[in-house]
């Protein structure tokens, strides 16, 4: 009997593990695809307490602080350039206990093109840090 419960134990937490680990990937996704919509209100749902966010290169560089900040720099980014087609690749998603994080190269197309190396830090399934990052190099020939 003892070891029924315990090969229990061992698949419910390797189960719950899976589980914890899965999702920021499939946020990650979701994040960008807000973004390229424009749909603030849905982006700014992704965020913990008190995110920060570093944006590197073009119109919008600078570090911002705190929920209303980035909200600013989002509804800019959605006033100016979206909806945009998003294409997303290389997502790499590294967790432990204490926190997730995914990287990815985005591509944005349409009023604006722009390539991005993405980096977001969750900690209890919230966004507590973001680097977008503008990476020419990333920028497919056919742009």
């Amino acid at each position: 009997m003892n070891t029924i419960i315990r090969t229990f134990c061992v698949t419910t937490l390797l189960s719950l593990s899976t589980l914890v680990y899965a999702a920021p990937a499939d946020d990650a996704t979701a994040h960008f695809k807000a973004i390229a919509a424009g749909n603030v209100d849905q982006v700014m749902m992704d965020y913990g307490a008190t995110p920060t966010m570093q944006w590197v290169g073009g119109k919008l560089d600078g570090a911002y602080a705190g929920k209303d900040k980035i909200r600013e720099v989002w509804s800019k980014f959605s006033k100016n350039f979206a909806p945009l087609e998003v294409s997303i690749s290389k997502v790499e998603e590294n967790a432990n206990p204490n926190g997730a994080t995914v990287t990815a190269n985005i591509s944005f197309k349409g009023k604006l093109v722009s390539a991005v190396r993405y980096v977001l830090v969750y900690r209890d399934g919230k966004i507590v840090d973001e680097i977008y990052q503008i990476d020419p190099k990333l920028m497919p020939a056919a742009y």
